[in-house]
């Protein structure tokens, strides 16, 4: 099979990603900024090695994320890369309901989906929910807290697994543009999935429930957070807290 470089390959999704296409049998380079076994250096940020790491690459897969509002700028590094490689298919992973809520690092993603949507390299564009570890994340911060405080609206987390999964899907098929968005197995509201983490976590807190002023609160009320239609995930939240998501 081609050969594969995913991006922020030593990431929450990109290690079940990578273990997933080699699995298909693709020849994957795992790109990081470290060295390690079965890595393949490079810095998106500054360019060091990142022409020799696609060389050859017949796809892209573009993972990396959340280095202090850099995206963009690794986004350009890498569209810019793939255009001087002929890279025939570049994925992208992005957000759901982005356009709908004004958070900075949701800007970010939009304008990537725009850098690649008009870079002239051949693409498809895959949105998916807030993962299982975001929400776990969420209410892991709030250790120090009397209580747990817990937004008042539905998500509809889902497994970086599951994500993986559809992007081996995607990275075998040729370039589609924006396909159908992901989401997890069920929307549902913060507050059951904080009593569900706190259960889980030993947690002896009452959840209370809040509401914030603001586009981006009202966002998420809104559910522009949500995916339409028969649910893509099928690991549960309550599957991640117990650690057999793989």
């Amino acid at each position: 099979m081609a050969t594969v470089l995913v991006t922020g390959a030593t990431g929450a999704l990109g290690v079940p990603t990578v273990e997933r296409l080699r699995a298909a049998g693709h020849d994957v380079r795992a790109l990081s900024r470290r060295s390690g076994p079965g890595l393949v250096t490079g810095d998106l940020l500054t360019g060091a090695g990142i022409e020799a790491a696609i060389a050859g690459a017949g796809t892209v897969l573009h993972l990396a994320t959340g280095l202090r509002r850099k995206d963009v700028v690794l986004a350009r590094t890498l569209l810019d890369a793939a255009r001087r490689a002929d890279v025939e298919h570049l994925v992208l992973v992005s957000i759901v309901g982005i356009e709908h809520i004004p958070l900075g690092y949701y800007r970010d993603k939009l304008e990537i989906e725009r850098l690649v949507s008009t870079s002239g390299v051949p693409h498809t564009i895959l949105r998916a929910t807030q993962f299982h570890t975001l929400v776990d994340q969420l209410f892991t911060v709030q250790r120090r807290l009397p209580v747990l405080l817990s937004p008042a609206f539905a998500v509809q987390p889902i497994a970086p697994v599951d994500v993986a999964e559809r992007l081996v899907e995607l990275s075998s098929s040729g370039p589609a543009g924006r396909v159908a968005d992901i989401g997890g197995p069920a929307v549902r509201p913060l507050r059951e999935l904080a009593r569900a983490w706190a259960g889980a976590r030993g947690v002896r807190r009452p959840v209370v429930p809040v509401r914030w002023p603001g586009r981006v609160f009202a966002g998420y009320r809104a559910g522009h957070n949500l995916v339409a239609g028969p649910p893509y995930g099928r690991v549960p939240f309550e599957e991640h807290l117990a650690g057999r998501t793989g």
